[in-house]
């Protein structure tokens, strides 16, 4: 069974396409192409130039626009070191009121939001016994991910902090802990895995057969706007039970619960399974979960940001004191990359990931993204989606969409992004708005 380490979260950040603006969801890019593996240092340089407006949205807000521009610095120094360097910076044209700044004030309010200049900065590698990295999480999960599933710390438009994980393995431990905010006090959680194997037979051929594991998760609500705080925690069991060149198949069962919350708890079984060859890369889940007592698992997941002040649904209360029905649910997660797979006389670099619950009361919970290249990865489509409480009153739906062309060789670009956001308020509410941004960019990715 993989683990999450530093190295395949720094791979997404070298990978250099399109980034989406801060203020939409993140869709993870697909790579442009292959560089030679002996290069001891690669750098890429890239500056963006493009107008970008929010919008207001069923009559609430006001019209805002920028020009906004982003140079970003990358430099890659191979397994054990990489750097990535860059934010955007939103000067005003038009909106915002007497009092506005010439520079868009909400980005820049906060300690945390100096965060938002490091993109990535990586110190160690897989095979290190001890590895840190630093910078924007977009779609992480804590190991097992039971408590932490697909989340984001750029979700809230108006708070851009830099989040981090550090790993470490130490004879049959592996452990990973990691803060959503290294400069505030938020989200912080770590998960510990015990080799069985290793400590009942010695040093095995291959680690993460068979694991007990134990992740506990605290929030203390006191950066990014004030929520309430919130205590869970989770012990699982792994078992590898199929071994192929390329492909694995495991097992897993587990029990959560909310210290000092009696009778709220959880469990789940599952399955999953992981298959690489050089043109695919997929790793897929089905669990069957029982809620209790208002805990669930993927309780910070990709709408917590939001969710912590707000949860989908009519009681217009933040997550942690919103009432969640017993039941049962059905969970499934795939993750798949082709590159360079030819449909249709085309060859497609596809990047697709999707999570979806289903619950036993009518409720469904979706979220997705999807990149793809076309055209010699002249042409660049990416689309995400988010749907919390669907099938119930009050639902909550987020998406956004981008296009990139490349022309001039390869070094010049054109863009589009568009979506909508849900901005938290001070009164705890969560006022609808969209964005739009086109523009142009530059770089030596080729």
């Amino acid at each position: 069974m993989r683990m999450t380490r530093s190295g395949g979260v720094w791979l997404w950040l070298l990978l250099p396409v399109a980034a989406w603006a801060e203020d939409g969801p993140e869709v993870p890019p697909v790579e442009e192409e292959r560089r030679p593996r002996d290069e001891a240092w690669r750098n890429l340089l890239r500056v963006e130039a493009t107008t970008l407006a929010f919008l207001p949205h069923a009559g609430v807000g006001a019209d805002e626009g920028f020009l906004q521009v982003e140079p970003t610095l990358i430099l890659d120094g191979g397994e054990d070191f990489g750097l990535n360097l860059g934010t955007p910076v939103r000067l005003r044209l038009w909106g915002g009121g007497g009092a506005a700044g010439f520079v868009r004030r909400e980005d820049w309010d906060s300690l945390s939001d100096f965060g938002q200049v490091v993109r990535g900065l990586k110190l160690g590698s897989n095979d290190a016994p001890v590895g840190v990295w630093f910078g924007a999480l977009e779609s992480y999960s804590l190991l097992s991910a039971h408590l932490v599933r697909r989340y984001s710390n750029r979700s809230n438009p108006d708070y851009h902090p830099a989040g981090g994980f550090l790993t470490g393995t130490l004879g049959p431990l592996y452990t990973q802990a990691f803060a959503s905010d290294v400069l505030g006090a938020r989200l912080m959680g770590a998960e510990i895995a015990l080799d069985l194997e290793h400590v009942l037979f010695g040093q095995p051929r291959a680690q993460g057969r068979y694991t007990l594991a134990f992740s506990a998760v605290h929030d203390w609500g006191k950066a990014g706007g004030r929520a309430p705080p919130v205590t869970l925690a989770h012990l699982d069991a792994t078992a590898v039970v199929v071994v192929r060149p390329g492909f694995e198949a495991h097992l897993l069962a587990g029990w959560g619960g909310r210290p000092g919350a009696g009778g709220a708890w959880g469990a789940v079984v599952g399955a999953g399974a992981d298959a690489v060859t050089p043109t695919l890369d997929m790793r897929l889940r089905l669990e069957v979960r029982r809620q209790h007592g208002g805990f669930r698992q993927g309780f910070f997941g990709p709408d917590y940001e939001l969710a912590r002040f707000n949860a989908a649904g009519l009681e217009g209360v933040p997550l942690e004191e919103a009432h969640f029905p017993d039941g049962y649910s059905t969970y499934g997660e795939a993750e798949v990359g082709w590159d360079a797979v030819r449909y249709g006389g085309l060859s497609k670099h596809l990047k697709l990931s999707l999570g979806a619950e289903v619950f036993s009361w009518g409720r469904f919970d979706m979220d997705g993204r999807v990149a793809v290249q076309l055209f010699a990865r002249s042409v660049e489509v990416a689309l995400k989606g988010l749907g919390v409480g669907m099938g119930q009153p009050g639902a909550r739906y987020l998406g956004a969409a981008e296009v990139r062309w490349r022309f001039l060789g390869g070094k010049f670009y054109a863009m589009g992004t568009g979506g909508t956001l849900l901005f938290p308020t001070p009164e705890g509410m969560l006022r609808p708005g969209a964005f739009a941004s086109v523009g142009l960019g530059v770089d030596n990715a080729r």
